[in-house]
Formats: C-alpha cells, structure tokens, sequence
C-alpha cells in the first residue's frame, strides 16, 4: 500500500506510453488508485473540488493504463497511458507545454510556448 500523505493522497505523474512524455501529475487517494487498479482507466481525486475523477468523464479523452509503478518510498505513482486527444484541460496535449529558458541571469523569465492545443477547450469543456 502506498504511503498516503496527511490529506490522505499521493502524487501521481502520468506519461504517455509511446512517447514517455509527461502528460499531467495529479493526486490519487485510496479510492482513486483502486478504481485504477480495478479498471485499467485512469482515476485521480481533485483536491480542489474534494472529489473523485475519472480522466475524460466530461472531455471524453480518457487515459487508458498500460503499466503502473511506485516509487522506492512508496509515496509516489507513475502510470504510463495510451491518451486519447489531449491530457491538459488548456487543449494541449499536455499539461507541460511552457518551458522555462535556463542560463539567463536575473531579471523577469519569459516562458516559452513548446506546445500547439490538439482540441478546443471551448469546445470540450464550455470555457477556456
């Protein structure tokens, strides 16, 4: 059993079977990884909201498990998925897609869009 931390939730990266891109990371409680384990789709518990989700229940870009792992101190998931369409809620296909430019010293960053949208979060969710 994975080591849960106080709020009862352990941190989960999700990465993209085929590419071994990072897709997302979120949090899993019990429930959540157990209903991962049980159905082969991914399951996370928002914090936010304080309750259980089923990736791509209301976009329909559902995450399908291949393999799942835990880290050394158990208090870390990584699942790999086969993504369907887009992971991140912004209509990219993932949640990573600003990177940040290394070697410049001091004064304001200005991150660097990598990623395109892949689908229209408008569309999808009713709003941006």
């Amino acid at each position: 059993m994975p080591k849960f931390d106080a709020a009862g939730v352990v941190v989960c990266v999700t990465t993209d079977v085929a590419s071994g891109d990072v897709l997302m990371v979120a949090h899993m409680n019990a429930e959540a990884l157990q209903k991962t384990i049980a159905t082969g789709e991914a399951w996370y518990y928002s914090r936010s909201r304080a309750a259980l989700w089923r990736k791509g229940e209301t976009s329909g870009h559902t995450q399908h498990v291949i393999e799942m792992r835990i880290d050394c101190d158990q208090d870390a998931i990584w699942i790999k998925v086969e993504q369907v369409a887009g992971a991140c809620h912004t209509g990219r296909r993932s949640c990573f897609y600003r990177a940040v430019p290394l070697g410049q010293k001091g004064g304001a960053v200005t991150l660097e869009f990598r990623d395109e949208r892949v689908f229209d979060p408008k569309t999808v969710y009713g709003k941006e």
